[in-house]
This record gives C-alpha cells, structure tokens and sequence, in this order.
C-alpha cells in the first residue's frame, strides 16, 4: 500500500517532508475520533479524493494503492455488521480506507530519503538514551523497500500457478510465497552484513 514517489510540483508535493508526516498523523486521529456516521465518512472521503487530484495523482494509481485491503475491508465490514450495525461498518471501514489513502498520498507525493531523513533527526534527541536513529532510518527503508517486493512475489506465484491451470488454493499460494520471501530476506541480511551495516 505504500505508492512509489511520483515526482511533481503540486503544493502536497512542495510540503517539507515533517510537516506531511505530521499532518497524517494528525489527521488520521482525527479521523478516528471525529467521525461518527455514514454521511462524515463521504464527506472526509470527498476531500481525501480532492487532495489526490490536486496533487495530480491519477485515479488508476490511486484506485491501486487502496485495492489490496478491499479483501480486509470486506471481513472486518461482514464481522462489524454482525456485531454491531452496517451504519457501524461504513464508519469503521470507511475511516480504515481514508487513514490508507492518506498514507498513500503522502508517499506518493514524498521521496523515501526525505521521510527518512525526517524519521532520523527527529530521534536525534534519543541517541542520548543508546538510540541509534540511522539504523531505525536503514530498518524504516527496507520496510518500505520490502512491501513492493513481496507484493511482486505474491503476484508471480498466483501467475504461475494460474499458468500452470492449478486451482486456487491459499495453502498452495502461502508455501511459495513463503519461501520466496525467506530467500529474499536471507539475501538482504547477507548483503548489509557484507556491507559492513552489522558492525559496530
């Protein structure tokens, strides 16, 4: 779900990287503390879109940051209705689906160093206290490098199996996918460590 930075010169885009972060935070709190009905979770959904098209995002892309939880939005909007009431669904999975795009937004129109070098001199402070804010700046990158990855891992098995004229099966799906992404992550730590990045 996090987008890959496209480039632009929109006032989102133009925004220091701290104050977006900060920003989302904010308002995915007050999101979830405001909003209380159906007709709140359209409005706030209503500016959200705004925000994308004033940073010129197009809805293709857009839409595609958002479609790999609407599997997780349909559950928890099944089990909320059961449990309490589909005016409850909406706001809960609407609130979900607005705090996601916002964080969409916010790497879309944000370089990976520049939240990076934010993340790492706000913990400047803790290097005090035995923080060590570029190795939590170097774990925050291969996160976020991580995420496309195994998405494209995912993606490529359920391809070949699909190929292959297999039926669906999450069993089938999860033991290669598994597998891929211990290898992957297997080469990873083997590159840092021969990088030095493990030294003290």
């Amino acid at each position: 779900m996090i987008g890959l930075y496209r480039p632009g010169t929109s006032f989102l885009h133009r925004l220091p990287a701290g104050v977006k972060l900060l920003l989302l935070i904010t308002s995915i709190v007050a999101a979830t503390v405001v909003v209380r009905t159906p007709i709140q979770v359209g409005i706030v959904a209503a500016l959200v879109a705004a925000l994308f098209f004033l940073a010129r995002i197009p809805v293709k892309v857009a839409l595609a940051q958002l479609r790999p939880i609407i599997w997780m939005l349909l559950i928890i909007g099944i089990f909320q209705v059961i449990i309490t009431s589909p005016a409850r669904a909406v706001v809960v999975c609407g609130v979900l689906l607005i705090s996601v795009a916002l964080a969409a937004l916010v790497t879309l129109t944000t370089r990976v160093t520049d939240m990076l070098d934010t993340v790492t001199r706000a913990l400047g402070p803790l290097r005090r206290f035995g923080v060590d804010p570029d190795r939590i700046g170097l774990m925050l990158a291969l996160a976020i490098r991580c995420i496309p990855i195994l998405a494209t891992i995912v993606h490529e098995v359920a391809e070949a199996r699909k190929a292959r004229g297999l039926q669906w099966s999450m069993t089938a799906l999860v033991t290669p996918v598994l597998v891929r992404a211990l290898r992957t992550a297997d080469a990873m730590g083997d590159a840092l460590v021969a990088r030095g990045v493990d030294d003290d």
